[in-house]
């Protein structure tokens, strides 16, 4: 859980770097956020099965819809890629199996142009050293 609280600490920032797990981490959580609040809205009689959504599941997409992109971009960054390629996302199924692979790509060893690697940072649970 403090994987996804970190990424929403960072709300908007798009600069710096994430690693892998920052970004599946969160993935993860957004993904049973979501699922439970779908159930939620089921229960609750919220969700219109004529537009396909529900009010609580909804109101919490338009919520992490910023840190979404955000965490993405840093995640992009961490493999040295700018921003933009998320634009790639335009060209259906090719675009999100290219985004797909680059969210799984390990990250540029050491600095790159964005900042220094996310990985020799003290994450709170362990200290990683990369050998120089």
């Amino acid at each position: 859980m403090d994987w996804y609280i970190r990424v929403l600490k960072k709300y908007a920032d798009f600069s710096g770097r994430a690693r892998r797990k920052e970004y599946w981490m969160f993935v993860l959580i957004n993904t049973i956020i979501s699922i439970a609040l779908g159930i939620l809205d089921g229960f609750l009689g919220t969700y219109s099965a004529e537009s396909g959504v529900g009010l609580f599941g909804t109101l919490y997409g338009l919520a992490v819809l910023v840190p979404s992109l955000a965490v993405t971009v840093r995640r992009l960054h961490d493999t040295n890629r700018s921003g933009w390629w998320l634009l790639i996302l335009l060209i259906p199924l090719i675009g999100w199996a290219v985004i797909l692979v680059f969210m799984i790509l390990d990250g540029t060893p050491g600095d790159n142009r964005f900042g220094p690697d996310p990985k020799q940072e003290s994450d709170g649970d362990e200290i990683v050293i990369q050998p120089a």
